[in-house]
């Protein structure tokens, strides 16, 4: 896996310009129409301010009655004005930050299942359900507050800021005298919010890789009365979160808090100037009234804009962790020129190697299996056959040696013409929380009813179906929990039936049926294995008796292969492990 440089201490505005190119420019008509509104909506604050002036002039002091109706439907104008615009751009940007954070959500999806199978191994669950569900949740805040709020309460400050001038520049400056002496304290809590932000994410990752493993061996935790300890391991994790968002919090509060004193200092100033200009008669009292309220009108936004600081940095770390993972490659990939799909179906295997971390799982392994024939491996744990069939399926790549089909190299092929050519049936088959039709046809849609059915009947599944009152639509449960160990495997034959490729792949196909089932199912495997080029992981030697061929491995090796009779002839591996399952009285025929 290919993974871009780390930028401990990226900045927020690239990753913001990355954002708008890949997800907001798409929507600049709606974006415009919303800014147009916005605009609207602040404005009308320095238009409120401006109007006391007449009001306190005019009205208050001059005795102008009339000019009360004018105002006062100016004024009653202006707020349904700004009620519709607020309410207009509201709508616009919810609709636009929702489909975008959707449609980031479906990227971050698509792009992680195009990544190698190691960087599943590497990331837990939980770790990369928090990736799509928490981080692009944080960056909901773009809208709610850095798009929506900030930009209203700025145009607000402006126009504010332009009515205040307007009046009286030397005013506006003895307000803002103090604005200077928080560059350098806002510089530093950037920083520490962004580091904040950042561990605060990591912690949330643990909490729901910790809920992800607990929930999934939630049969484990009672049996073994692990409940206390769970929860205790739990509470560290959350303890960890709160007190890093009380101090998130706490940095993220400093700068509004700074700001309230700044501003009590330029209240000061104006009071002191503004105050003598008007008992001097340079000044009206509306004058003072419309700049004061300007002044009191722009205190709460230019609060809400101090403190963005901690809700952009949330922001940037979130779209760090998104973007990091978007800019991941596979490794595992295509090749530039293609060779077509092979017409025979022999599988050779020459000198492979391979190491999980600093684990060999392969040192050397050689074998063919010949086409339109049965090939079963077997060995002890950790031989390394299961490594083999992720390297035919190219989950993984060998780091030395070569795996070829019909004479062409897997790695020539694309990863879905590969792939097309194998069915599967595990003995752990992922089962998704749908119906039973949809788990068989997984989005196939060319399967009529009678080749349904028939597949049903071959795999063992009928029956069962027939009796649940719901039949082909009975929901599986999440993971399968609806479903029984054999009932998931009968179901992931019938996958591997309906499929119908040349090669098939069998890990322990039968190992969670009873007696009475696994004999019709092999019997239908056996059917299914006529013609197909079939490989067989099995523990339970009993049920590759009759392969063609049988691979033993040991400690990433092929040991020995040839038939059954001759592996039991030969007295070694194979023998041993044959005596230590079948030693109590079982058939050795």
């Amino acid at each position: 896996m290919t993974q871009p440089d780390p930028k401990t201490d990226a900045r927020a505005l690239p990753l913001l310009g990355r954002l708008w190119r890949e997800y907001l420019k798409k929507h600049w008509p709606w974006l415009v129409a919303a800014a147009v509104l916005m605009t609207i909506e602040g404005s009308m604050l320095g238009v409120l301010s401006y109007a006391l002036q007449p009001m306190f002039d005019r009205v208050l002091v001059g005795g102008d009655e009339a000019f009360i109706y004018i105002l006062g439907g100016g004024i009653t104008a202006l707020f349904c004005i700004r009620a519709v615009a607020g309410v207009s751009q509201r709508i616009i940007l919810t609709r636009v930050g929702q489909i975008s954070v959707a449609e980031m959500q479906t990227d971050l999806v698509s792009h992680m299942m195009s990544l190698d199978s190691a960087y599943f191994h590497d990331n837990a669950p939980g770790a990369l359900m928090e990736r799509v569900q928490g981080d692009t949740a944080a960056i909901q805040n773009v809208w709610k507050t850095l798009i929506q709020g900030a930009a209203r309460d700025a145009i607000a400050l402006i126009s504010l800021g332009v009515v205040a001038i307007m009046i009286d520049p030397f005013w506006t400056a003895a307000a803002l005298v103090g604005v200077p002496a928080l560059v350098i304290p806002t510089a530093i809590l950037q920083r520490y919010l962004r580091r904040k932000a950042g561990s605060m994410r990591d912690v949330a990752y643990d909490r729901s890789v910790r809920l992800s493993e607990v929930f999934h061996g939630i049969d484990l935790v009672k049996l073994s009365r692990l409940e206390g300890y769970q929860t205790n391991r739990f509470r560290e994790i959350v303890d960890r979160l709160v007190g890093m968002s009380i101090k998130f919090a706490g940095g993220g509060a400093l700068l509004p808090g700074l700001l309230d004193v700044m501003v009590g200092v330029g209240f000061f100033a104006v009071l002191v100037f503004g105050g003598q200009e008007i008992m001097s008669g340079e000044k009206t009292v509306g004058e003072f009234m419309s700049f004061f309220t300007a002044m009191a009108l722009a205190f709460q936004p230019m609060r809400r804009l101090a403190a963005l600081a901690g809700i952009l940095q949330t922001t940037a770390a979130s779209l760090d962790r998104v973007f990091s993972v978007l800019d991941l490659r596979a490794e595992i990939r295509d090749p530039a020129t293609p060779q077509p799909k092979p017409q025979t179906f022999e599988i050779k295997l020459e000198n492979l190697h391979f190491t999980y971390g600093e684990h060999p799982a392969l040192l050397g392994a050689s074998f063919t299996a010949e086409a339109g024939k049965t090939t079963a491996i077997v060995g002890p744990s950790g031989a390394g056959k299961s490594t083999i069939f992720n390297m035919l399926t190219r989950l993984v790549e060998p780091q030395k040696g070569s795996v070829t089909i019909g004479g062409v190299p897997v790695s020539q092929m694309t990863l879905r013409e590969l792939r097309s050519l194998f069915s599967f049936v595990t003995q752990d088959a992922p089962v998704f929380d749908e119906s039973l039709r949809e788990n068989i046809l997984l989005d196939r849609t060319d399967v009529n009813e009678d080749q349904l059915a028939r597949t049903l009947r071959d795999s063992d599944m009928e029956t069962y179906v027939a009796n649940l009152p719901a039949g082909l639509e009975t929901r599986a449960g999440p993971r399968g929990s609806n479903l029984s160990g054999g009932q998931r495997q009968r179901l992931a034959i019938a996958r591997a039936i309906l499929q119908d490729t040349p090669i098939l792949l069998l890990d322990e196909a039968t190992s969670a049926l009873d007696a009475q089932s696994e004999a019709a199912i092999q019997e239908a495997l056996e059917r299914l294995s006529k013609g197909r080029t079939t490989l067989v992981i099995a523990h339970r030697l009993a049920t590759i008796r009759n392969a063609d061929k049988i691979v033993v491995m040991d400690r990433g090796r092929v040991v020995d292969e040839g038939t059954h009779e001759e592996l039991l002839a030969r007295d070694g591996l194979y023998a041993g492990l044959y005596r230590l399952q079948f030693r109590e009285g079982d058939d050795r025929s």
